[in-house]
């Protein structure tokens, strides 16, 4: 029997020809759901709705304006788009939501302010220091020199260097004891 028959029959509620039916357009139903949702579980959940809106629904079916296998795949081609928006647009709110929900912690903006004025005060100790002095602790601790490599860019002798950092970091250390 084909499609058409089966729909009308099951419009009447035959069970046994919804049987015959779910036969005939469960594979082309998922088929074309799976391609339109993508998503495997969640394509098998759309094309049973639209089989349980076939049952429902056969008697709607006007053999008249196109073949039931027609009407049918309109039915999943429609459900399917359906869940896709909806699907999308979830998660354009969850989107939106977590925009809204995600400003700076205030705990941030303290720590942000805090690391910038520690900043200014190191430079303004640093400004403190000698020409020598300076240059050598900018090396090592800016640039990530050892004193080895310091010295090495300076040409001059690793205790000239390590004599420099010494009270560089000296007065460093004066200075900044009362910032804290």
């Amino acid at each position: 029997m084909e499609a058409d028959e089966l729909l009308v029959q099951v419009a009447g509620g035959d069970q046994k020809a919804f049987e015959d039916l779910y036969g005939l357009v469960s594979g082309p139903v998922y088929g074309l759901v799976r391609r339109v949702v993508r998503d495997p579980a969640q394509s098998e959940e759309v094309a049973q709705e639209v089989l349980l809106e076939l049952w429902r629904s056969a008697a709607r079916f006007d053999p008249g304006r196109g073949s039931a296998l027609s009407w049918v795949l309109t039915l999943a081609h429609r459900r399917a788009v359906d869940r896709v928006r909806s699907a999308r647009a979830a998660g354009e709110r969850e989107q939106r939501e977590a925009r809204r929900g995600h400003g700076p912690a205030f705990d941030q903006v303290a720590e942000e302010v805090e690391a910038g004025l520690e900043r200014e005060w190191v430079r303004r100790c640093l400004d403190r220091l000698t020409a020598l002095q300076r240059q050598s602790v900018t090396l090592a601790y800016y640039d990530g020199y050892t004193y080895r490599e310091v010295a090495e860019r300076l040409s001059l002798p690793l205790g000239t260097v390590k004599t420099r950092m010494r009270d560089g970091l000296t007065r460093l250390r004066d200075c900044l004891g009362g910032a804290a």
